[in-house]
Order: C-alpha cells, then structure tokens, then sequence
C-alpha cells in the first residue's frame, strides 16, 4: 500500500528565476523559493518518492491528461513571459508506471483520464519552476498533471483528486507528494502598466478577497470554500479556473476535509496576481 504523505497549494511565478539573476530584482522572491526549499526538506523527511504536480500551465481541451514520461531533459524558455525564463536547463525523472495507474483509477470513476510515457510533451513552467527548488539533485520522480483545464467542471476534477489519492494507497508501493501550483486570484497587470505591477495585485478587491479565501483556509471552513470555489475561480480569475485547487481538495476529502492550512510562504502579490505557498495537512 502507498500514501499521500503530503499536500500543498504552491506558487510557481516565474520572477522566482528572475529572483536569481544578477540585477534589480535580484533576491526578490527570495521568500517564495525559501518556501520551495522547505517542502523539499519535509517531503525528504517523510520518505517521498514522487511529486505529483496540478500543473495550470498546461492547457487542454478535453480530457484530463498525465505527462508520465521516463524522463525529462531541456533548455526551457517561456512563451508567454520569455523576458522572465530563459535558456533554464532541467533534468528529471518521471515515474510511468504511477502515471497509468492513477489514469486508470481516474477513468474508472468516471473521468476520463490519459497517461502518456510514450511521449514529446515537455514540462510546462508550473512544474519546472517548482522542481528547480525543490528537486535540482533529481531526488523525487516527477508526474506532471493538466490542470489549466478549459471546458472541464470542477466536480469532475474533485474526482480526479480523489481516485489519484485512492490509486496511490491501494495499488502503488511508494509515498507521494501533490502539489496544485497556481494562484490564488490571477488577473494579470494590463500591458503597458506592468512594470509597476511587480510587487503589487491588480486591484483590492481581488487582493481583499484572496485573503479572506486564506483565512478560510486557516480555519479550516471548506464547506464554504469548496461551495464559492466555481465562482470564485471565475470572477477572481483563478489560474487554470483553479481545477489544481479542485483536484487536491478531492484527494484530501473536498468539504468534508478536517485539515486547517498551514501558510508556508504568506501571500504575496505577483504582477498582478495572488501567490502563496500553503500546506494542505493529509489526514
């Protein structure tokens, strides 16, 4: 039998690889990838084998989808920010066989799920963001999951989350982390404006309404929480419509989960957006 041994909401916003480099924003998410660094050491100390990640940078149309190749390997610039990511090398190792069998699990509760191993697709940035601080000595196998998922319903992805978790206890010999990596609120600073929007969220409302969702979450009131989720993912555009955030809450019991969040990293705005990274305990 295996186990979820760990659970987090994580940010992965790509001014932490600007964080880096030399020049005037050097050390700026020093905060965020200390946060990553932490739940390396912890998922290292609970015997983790695998990180699983709700990855809302990669987009799909239909169906869920689980990039489980064997292995990954490139030089990573983004097409969407290049000027914040580029020529970023990576290496890691995938774990095919866990990948088909949460598919399978997926599908047969009803969601239609693909694993693909034999496979092109590359790593999008909200897996490779993540594992560059959490994993750069290749110590965990990496699943990457779709997660900025277009026309997909928010109960379907609980059903994801929860067969994932119930797949990794009943039919996996191993100990596994997941990670839904997006925002909170994810309304991106207008062109032309942005330059000032680094450190700043879009507007107060969203900025008011990200923390009150995090108050929520410290206190563990996901009744109201997995209730708003829908609508709150749509009028704060959350990243992905929030499907990573669906998917854990599925695997960790969606309203009926117990757990009171532990906020690793504090929210911090990011371009415009609302970041965090938070621990989800797995009871």
């Amino acid at each position: 039998m295996g186990k979820l041994a760990f659970a987090a909401k994580i940010t992965h916003v790509p001014s932490m690889y600007l964080s880096e480099l030399d020049g005037p924003h050097k050390g700026c998410r020093k905060a965020a990838i200390e946060g990553h660094k932490e739940i390396s050491r912890r998922c290292r100390d609970l015997g983790v084998d695998t990180m699983i990640v709700l990855d809302t940078h990669w987009l799909v149309n239909a169906g869920y989808h689980i990039n489980s190749a064997p292995h990954f390997k490139g030089v990573y610039t983004s097409n969407e920010l290049p000027h914040f990511i580029k020529n970023m090398a990576y290496e890691y190792d995938g774990n095919p066989e866990l990948g088909q069998l949460l598919a399978n699990a997926c599908t047969a509760a009803g969601v239609k799920t693909l694993a693909h191993d034999d496979t092109t697709l590359a790593l999008e940035y909200g897996s490779l963001v993540p594992m560059r601080y959490m994993n750069s000595d290749r110590h965990f196998k990496i699943i990457s999951v779709s997660a900025q998922c277009m026309v997909h319903n928010h109960p379907d992805s609980a059903i994801v989350g929860k067969a994932m978790r119930e797949a990794i206890e009943r039919d996996y010999d191993g100990t596994v982390a997941l990670f839904a990596s997006g925002s909170l609120s994810h309304r991106f600073a207008q062109n032309g404006v942005s330059e000032g929007y680094l450190h700043k969220c879009w507007s107060p409302f969203l900025e008011t309404m990200d923390h009150r969702v995090v108050e929520m979450w410290q206190a563990g009131d996901w009744e109201t929480f997995t209730a708003m989720l829908p609508e709150y993912a749509e009028k704060c555009h959350g990243e992905g419509f929030m499907h990573d955030t669906s998917m854990l809450l599925g695997a960790l019991g969606w309203d009926k989960y117990q757990g009171k969040v532990e906020v690793l990293t504090p929210y911090f705005p990011s371009s415009g957006t609302g970041q965090i990274n938070a621990i989800f305990p797995v009871l």
